[in-house]
Order: C-alpha cells, then sequence, then structure tokens
C-alpha cells in the first residue's frame, strides 16, 4: 500500500511540472524575429514579426515567401510557367485571342485602368511597348557605358501609339483578358508590386501574424503596430546616396504602408544626364522633376501607382491629385534636395 501510495504522489508530481512548463510555455511573451528572402520582383523582401519561437516564424516566413513568389510570377511579363496564365501569357496572345486570367490578374488590371483615369494617365499599364524599347537600351547603356545612347524618338512615338488603353478588355464574367491592339502589350511594374505587398500583409493576418513590417523593395506595408502597442518606425532613405544622411525622415505606422519612387536606384546616363526606369506617357521620357516621391496610404497598391503618377507630375499638379484624395499624403524630394509635404504628411525630418 506505501509503494502504491508513494507512486501516486510521484505521479501527481510529474502532472504538476509538465503542467507548469506547458502553462510558462503558454504564457511566454512572443519575441520579435526578422526573416529575408529573395528573388521576387527583383528585390530583397524582408519581414519583421512576433512569434512564440523560431520555427514557428521561419514556419510564416516559408509561407509568405510562397504566396509573394506566385504574385511574382503571375504579374511577370518575361517568363512563363507551366499551369498559369500570367502577364506575359497575355502579351504573348495580344490581338489574336482572349486570355482565361486568374481573379487577381483581373482585380489588378482593373485597379490599374481606374488609376490611369484617376491620375490622368501617369499611371500607364498598357504602356509596356515604350518601357520595352527603354529597357532595352537602359540594359545596353550599363553595359557598356562608353555606348550609351537614347532610344530614337521616332520609334518611341509610333510604339506609343499602341498604348490606347480602352485595348485592354476585361470580362470579368468570362474571367478573360484581351488586348484588341495586337502591338500593346502590358507592364505592371508601376502597380503589381504594391498589389502584392498588399495581399501579403492581408495573408499575414491570416495565418497569424498580427504584427508585423513587411518590406519589398521601396514598398513598406505594416500589420498593425509593434506588440507593445508602438508604431513601427519606417524610414524615407535619402535619394542622395553620397550624403552621410542615409535617411531623411521617418514615419509611423500602425497599418497602411509607404511607397517610395525614385531616380537614384534604377537609371543609366547618357553625356552625364541620368535617365530612370520611370517614363512619362506623356513625353515618352524620364521626368526630370524630382529625386524622389513617397506616398502614404492604406493600401500599398494605390500607394505604389500613385508614387509612380506624381513623380511625372509637376509639383503642383501633384499636390492638388493628393490633398483631393483622402488617407493619402506625399513627400516630394526635389532635384536640389528641397523636401516639400501634403497637408497631412506626419514625419520626424532627420537633420
Amino acid at each position: 500500500m506505501k509503494k502504491f501510495l508513494q507512486a501516486g504522489i510521484l505521479a501527481a508530481a510529474v502532472i504538476f511540472l509538465v503542467g507548469l512548463v506547458f502553462l510558462q510555455g503558454r504564457n511566454r511573451e512572443p519575441q520579435q524575429y526578422e526573416g529575408t528572402f529573395f528573388g521576387c520582383f527583383d528585390t530583397v523582401a524582408t519581414v519583421t514579426g512576433y512569434a512564440e519561437s523560431e520555427e514557428d516564424f521561419s514556419e510564416k516566413l516559408g509561407l509568405l515567401e510562397q504566396k509573394l513568389t506566385y504574385y511574382h510570377r503571375l504579374f511577370d511579363i518575361y517568363h512563363t510557367y507551366s499551369g498559369m496564365n500570367n502577364i506575359k501569357t497575355i502579351n504573348d496572345a495580344a490581338g489574336k485571342e482572349a486570355v482565361e486570367a486568374d481573379a487577381e490578374i483581373l482585380n489588378l488590371l482593373k485597379m490599374g485602368k481606374e488609376m490611369y483615369s484617376e491620375t490622368g494617365g501617369k499611371l500607364h499599364i498598357a504602356y509596356g511597348s515604350v518601357l520595352s524599347l527603354w529597357h532595352a537600351y537602359r540594359e545596353k547603356g550599363l553595359a557598356d557605358p562608353r555606348a550609351a545612347e537614347l532610344p530614337p524618338a521616332e520609334e518611341l512615338g509610333r510604339r506609343a501609339a499602341h498604348t490606347d488603353i480602352e485595348d485592354v478588355i476585361l470580362d470579368e464574367q468570362a474571367q478573360t483578358v484581351y488586348l484588341a491592339d495586337p502591338q500593346m502589350s502590358l507592364d505592371v511594374g508601376s502597380i503589381g508590386k504594391g498589389y502584392a505587398v498588399q495581399k501579403l500583409a492581408e495573408y499575414a493576418r491570416e495565418i497569424g501574424l498580427e504584427h508585423a513590417l513587411i518590406s519589398v523593395g521601396g514598398n513598406v506595408c505594416a500589420v498593425g503596430g509593434k506588440i507593445d502597442g508602438s508604431p513601427w518606425m519606417v524610414g524615407v532613405e535619402n535619394p542622395d546616396l553620397e550624403s552621410s544622411n542615409a535617411y531623411l525622415a521617418a514615419v509611423e505606422l500602425e497599418g497602411g504602408c509607404i511607397v517610395t519612387s525614385g531616380d537614384y536606384q534604377r537609371y543609366y546616363e547618357v553625356g552625364n544626364t541620368r535617365y530612370c526606369h520611370i517614363i512619362d506617357p506623356g513625353t515618352n521620357m524620364p521626368p526630370q522633376y524630382f529625386s524622389s516621391v513617397s506616398v502614404l496610404a492604406e493600401d500599398s497598391g494605390i500607394a505604389d501607382a500613385l508614387s509612380t503618377s506624381l513623380f511625372n507630375l509637376e509639383y503642383d499638379e501633384g499636390a492638388s491629385l493628393v490633398e483631393d484624395m483622402p488617407g493619402v499624403e506625399a513627400m516630394w524630394v526635389g532635384k536640389d534636395g528641397e523636401i516639400r509635404q501634403s497637408s497631412g504628411f506626419k514625419a520626424d525630418e532627420k537633420k
């Protein structure tokens, strides 16, 4: 009887200790982790968030990478992928047939057409024929700077004649996209990454990341604030890469996003003049108004579209556009370094 009593006490003690350890594990505060992955949208993706363990965070990071890879492939204009109709598939079928498209492509192109109207054509998803020519000349100029030259104006004009947004025909009922002009091509680089980052932030919540900061190139999106209730602090990069100040300002995010477009990363030079990757559909040339434009908005796709559009607009016109859009703020950095902000843009400027 004594042995049974001792055994019972020992078993109860073991159960108590296991339960204590379990409760301690349940009550442990989530820790902050950070992870990166490469290859999506030709840039680095960084995710900072909270999880109960490194293994848990790594698992969620892997799911986010899979999701972003899906959007990267869907919006790719250079490659095709087995079992998927993407933007390249649609471009290849221009003037031939309507292409059955994923709902995400239809939603993206619908947003692109709406933003074309909203920005007076400065955001132009059907401008691919012109952008591809600039891309070819930029790649050639980077490979051999001494031979760098501008695309011929005549060829730019000829291609621009095949960019009528009305020739992008979306059939949401049949879930198809048809490019009526056989010489037209889509390029969603001015909106696709932002759209994907917005979807990534929404997916992060679905998999349990309630407090996270997602950065994909110049697109930064917050999922809530930090776990302690404080906001995420995000730096606005200085377009003057030779300056001792890496950042011009810092903004607080507790949801929403900030997107920056600039001329200081993707460009080439011809005759000591910098020509960036952003092309103004009104002139078929890179604009020379600003070094960078940053946009704060609730939706990353909208912010991405606007950062490109504002880069193509003179300040007064761009500022008027921003002030008319609820929940949108912007910061412009001029070629001379002058910083201008919309009325509600709140930032801690770095001196």
